[in-house]
Order: C-alpha cells, then sequence, then structure tokens
C-alpha cells in the first residue's frame, strides 16, 4: 500500500494565505471589530484604578458613582463588539471550511482509480473526515483566536507600559521561559502531530478492510489474526498519542507555572515606586488588573496553539490529496477504430514481480470473448489494462491503433466501460443512482434499463424511482446493488465491456437470467467478460485460458473443448458439477 504524500510547510503556509487573502474583506472585518472590543477592554482597569486614587485623595460617592458607570458601560461595549466579532468570525469560518470541502471533493475525484486503489480506503477516508473536521475547527476557532488573542496581549502590555515603563519591563517577567517551551513544542509538535494522523489512517485502513472481508475471515477462520493485526495497529496510535501528550503535559505545566510570576513583579516593584512615590497606587492596582486580564488572551493563545498543531498537520494531509499528479488528460482525442489490441503487455504492482507475462490479444469490434481461468492468473489485471486504468510495464494495449492509456480520459471512458463484482450504492433516490451513468436519461429509459438486468424488484418500491436508497433507507441486496451497477453500464451505453465477473454475486438463475438479458441488449457491442461461469464462456464467441499470467489457450468454446486442454478439462469438471446426472 502506498500513502497518498503530505504538504510541505510551504505549501500550507500558501495555501492558508490564499483562503485568508480570498476572504480578506470578513476578515477585516472580525480583527476590526476585535480590536475595538480589546480597546474597550482596556479601560475598566484604568478606570478602577483611578477610582483608588480618587478615593485616596478623598474623593466621595458620586465621583465613584459616576466612574464605576463608565466602567459597566466599557464591559458592555466590549460584550457586544466580543459578540458580532465572534459572529462574523463564524460566518467566515464555515465559508472558508465550506470551500475547503469543495475543493477536497474536486481533488479526490480528479485522482487516478490506481492512486486511490493503492493508497488504501483508510488514509484517504481519514482525511476526508477527520482531518477535514480538524481543519474546519482551525479555520473557524483557532486562526481567528490566535490572532484575537495576539491583539489583545499587545494592547494588554503596552498599556501596563504606559502606566510606567519600569512596571512594563517587569511585567514581560514570565514571558522567556513561555516563550522557550513554546519553541522546545513546536519544534517536535508537527512531526509527532504527523505521525499520529498516519497511525490513525492505518488504524481505520485495518478496521475498513476487516468488516468488509467479515465473511472471508469467519470463512477462513482468520479471526485471532485480524484481532492481532488489529491490535498492533491500536498499539501504535496509543503510542503516537502518547507521544502528543508528552509534548503537551510539558508545555501546559511550564506556560501555566509561568502565569502568576509578572503579577507578583509587578506587585513587588510597585510596592517600591509606591514608596518613592514615582506611581499611583491606582497605576499599580490597574496595572496587576491588566496582567490579571492578560492571563485569559494568553491561555487561549498557547492553548489553541497546540490545536493549531494538529490543524496544520491535518491541513497538510488535506492538501497532500492535492499533491497526486492528476490523471494525464491523454494526447489523442480520439481513436480510429475500436479494436482492442495486446501486444507483448507485461505488468507488476508496486515494482514487483510481473503477474502478467508478454499477453498477446486481438479483440475484433462486435467480438464476444471470454476470459476464464484459475484464481490469481491474471484476470482482473488484464481487465484493468484493457480499460486503461493501469499502463503495461512493457509492451502495448491499443484501441483503433492508439494507446488505450493515450486516450482523453473523459473518451476512454465513453468507449469503454469496466464494470466489476464490487459496486457501491449511493446515498440519494434510485434515479440520483442511475442518473451517475446518464444524467439525461428519462425515467422510461432507467426502468427499462432496471428491466433489462433482470431487476424487476425495483417495481415493488414504495416510491419508485423516488425510493431513498443507502444508509438510514432502503438497504440494497449484494445482488440488487450488482443489478443496479449492470443498469448504470445498459443506459452509459459504450461501445467496448468489460464484466469482470459482474454478475458474481448474483444466484446462478438469476445471473444466467441477466446475462441473456444482456446478450440482446450488447449485440454489436465488443464484450470481454471475465468469467467465473463456463456457461458465460460457452455463449462466447471465443474463450481465451489465462493461467500464470499468460494465455494458454484461445478459440471458440467447441475448438477448446475438442482440443481437450486444460479448458476441456474445466469445462467437463464444471458441467459435471453443475449438471449431476
Amino acid at each position: 500500500m502506498s500513502r497518498l504524500p503530505v504538504a510541505d510547510r510551504r505549501t500550507v503556509r500558501r495555501a492558508l494565505r490564499d483562503l485568508i487573502g480570498r476572504h480578506r474583506r470578513s476578515v477585516g472585518i472580525v480583527l476590526a471589530l476585535h480590536a475595538a472590543a480589546a480597546v474597550a477592554g482596556l479601560a475598566p482597569p484604568w478606570l478602577l484604578g483611578t477610582i483608588v486614587d480618587r478615593v485616596s485623595a478623598g474623593a466621595g460617592v458620586a465621583t465613584v458613582d459616576r466612574l464605576a458607570l463608565a466602567i459597566g458601560g466599557c464591559v458592555l461595549v466590549s460584550a457586544l463588539l466580543s459578540r458580532y466579532a465572534q459572529y462574523a468570525g463564524h460566518r467566515f469560518g464555515e465559508r472558508a471550511v465550506a470551500e475547503l470541502r469543495e475543493e477536497f471533493v474536486d481533488r479526490t475525484l480528479g485522482l487516478p482509480v490506481s492512486v486511490v486503489e493503492r493508497a488504501g480506503s483508510g488514509d484517504l477516508a481519514t482525511r476526508s473526515s477527520v482531518d477535514v473536521s480538524t481543519v474546519g475547527t482551525t479555520v473557524r476557532d483557532v486562526v481567528p483566536t490566535i490572532v484575537i488573542a495576539s491583539v489583545q496581549l499587545t494592547l494588554l502590555f503596552g498599556a501596563v507600559f504606559l502606566l510606567h515603563p519600569l512596571l512594563g519591563l517587569v511585567a514581560l517577567a514570565g514571558l522567556p521561559s513561555i516563550w522557550a517551551v513554546t519553541r522546545w513544542y513546536l519544534r517536535r509538535a508537527s512531526s509527532a502531530y504527523l505521525a499520529e494522523g498516519a497511525a490513525s489512517a492505518e488504524l481505520t485502513e485495518t478496521l475498513t478492510t476487516t468488516a468488509e472481508g467479515a465473511r472471508t475471515v469467519e470463512a477462513l477462520r482468520l479471526a485471532d489474526d485480524r484481532i492481532r493485526h488489529g491490535t498492533t495497529r491500536i498499539a501504535l496510535v496509543w503510542r503516537a498519542r502518547r507521544a502528543t501528550l508528552a509534548l503537551r503535559t510539558v508545555f501546559f505545566s511550564v506556560v501555566e507555572a509561568s502565569y502568576p510570576l509578572p503579577v507578583a513583579m509587578v506587585l513587588l516593584v510597585g510596592g517600591y515606586l509606591l514608596a518613592e512615590e514615582m506611581v499611583s497606587l491606582g497605576a499599580v492596582v490597574a496595572a496587576a488588573l491588566y496582567l490579571q486580564q492578560a492571563i485569559d488572551p494568553l491561555d487561549r493563545l498557547l492553548q489553541w496553539t497546540e490545536q493549531a498543531q494538529r490543524g496544520f498537520a491535518s491541513f497538510a494531509r488535506v492538501l497532500g490529496v492535492g499533491l497526486v499528479p492528476p490523471e494525464p488528460p491523454g494526447t489523442v482525442a480520439t481513436s480510429r477504430g475500436e479494436r482492442l489490441v495486446v501486444r507483448e503487455a507485461r505488468f507488476s504492482y508496486g515494482g514487483g514481480r510481473d503477474v502478467l507475462h508478454g499477453i498477446d490479444l486481438e479483440v475484433h469490434p462486435g467480438e464476444r470473448l471470454a476470459v476464464v481461468g484459475p484464481s490469481g492468473a491474471g484476470k482482473s489485471t488484464l481487465a484493468r489494462l484493457l480499460a486503461g486504468i493501469d499502463a503495461p510495464r512493457r509492451g502495448v494495449v491499443s484501441i483503433g491503433g492508439c494507446p488505450v492509456t493515450d486516450l482523453d480520459p473523459t473518451e476512454r471512458r465513453r468507449r469503454i466501460a469496466l464494470v466489476t463484482q464490487e459496486h457501491h450504492v449511493f446515498i440519494g433516490s434510485l434515479r440520483d443512482n442511475l442518473a451517475f451513468a446518464a444524467p439525461d436519461a428519462s425515467d422510461e429509459q432507467m426502468r427499462s434499463a432496471l428491466i433489462t438486468v433482470g431487476a424487476d424488484w425495483h417495481a415493488d418500491l414504495p416510491d419508485g424511482l423516488d425510493t431513498a436508497l443507502g444508509d438510514g433507507a432502503r438497504q440494497l441486496g449484494a445482488a440488487e446493488a450488482q443489478q443496479l451497477a449492470l443498469a448504470r453500464l445498459v443506459l452509459a451505453d459504450p461501445h467496448t465491456l468489460i464484466l469482470d465477473e459482474a454478475t458474481a454475486a448474483l444466484d446462478p438463475t438469476t445471473a444466467r437470467r441477466t446475462e441473456r438479458a444482456l446478450a440482446a441488449v450488447l449485440v454489436g457491442r465488443t464484450v470481454i467478460a471475465i468469467a467465473h461461469r463456463l456457461n458465460t464462456a460457452h455463449d462466447a464467441d471465443r474463450v481465451a485460458v489465462l493461467a500464470d499470467g499468460r494465455i494458454t489457450e484461445i478459440g471458440s468454446h467447441d475448438e477448446l473443448v475438442t482440443a481437450g486442454g486444460a479448458y476441456a478439462a474445466l469445462w467437463h469438471s464444471w458441467h459435471a458439477h453443475d449438471h449431476p446426472r
């Protein structure tokens, strides 16, 4: 399995700048509102210090009441400005997250099928769910909070300096330890959170594949092996999360211990300055209150810095999907014919040993070719090469004289359709599921396609084509889902069809009926059927026998049976089993 790439720091920073740049007006409004709220929040400590000085000078109740009323007004203004700033910030965040999700879907749909398959579903599923959600939280909450907290801290410490420069200097007493531990943390956090994300993706992959293959696991008694494998993955996740937890434990402990130091230093130095009559008591009180008030934005800044590391690591994983080279646009717009030709094709997965060894094959337009052979012979791999999903390591696979992989992807998919025994029912109506293949198809055409593949069950649906399918709605069985996939094929109407055991989930009677119905529709089209039921081979124009990555026999059914080779033995064995006397 090959992991999808992860974006580097420069790419992440550039993407974040671009995202904020597209919403600069919204960001400007959010910052302006929060800055105004912060300025309004500076007034109460200063006014309280003024009350202390006025009372010390003998001021009466009226003066105190007036200043107290001013404090209340400033608190109200600050609260209102903060409320509208948060509202504007969340609106910006939701718009940005919506754009991010749309871009991620576009990037994902643009990935070559072979890349997705080799990366595995766990990595992509984790990026599309956990990572996108984490980035959403970062954009919506973390980035505004960090920026706002930084502005508030600048104003608060600036206010202490204005009260007295010496008080401003001692107010910075806690910053060296905070700066040192933050730098220590940031140097280690990014790689630690990337490792945690990768471990979570591998665990998701393990759980997904185990759940999908539950019947196989049970049939082959592999439960203990899968439990051991899953336990190993869980241990890796636990170890990765302990590593990030250890970083947070050191980081937050040092930070929390640094908070009281500036207040204590201001009170000590302020007491000395007060004794020397260099500052007033009100100034010392105001400075202490400012520093106490600074703890909240500083705490938010440092706590969200930890979340920001998670967010940036997730952003790097999300952006990494866009770093995969898209499917090549193709150098040829269309081919000159429909004849499929394979010459000396060799192929291997991931640079390993070859699974196809010098395949030579010609499929004429309108011909029905069945490909049979034992499991692992390379039948599905050959189907992928014919469909242009993979390119041969050596040799060529062409249609109409043009290499299949050189065709424009849209043109290739229009000409060649590959239907496997794997199928998917999308959440939505039956009409939505069929419209993927032919968006302009009428209801009558959709019903006709369903009837063609023997999907008579559609007539019993409560809402017909509007019946909702998928999670939380009408669930289709494996056979029904496969018939739905075949109905899409009928609607797509390609010239060349590759059926990779496309009726494997159907019972023999239904499969036979479906194949006969499809045969009537597919007249005049090129059909390559990867067959495990030999009645498909019996009905084909020619049969190719694949063994150990090589074509060992090719000819009509009667010719191969008469030849008495591997196909004849397979046919007699299957015929005796399927039709016992």
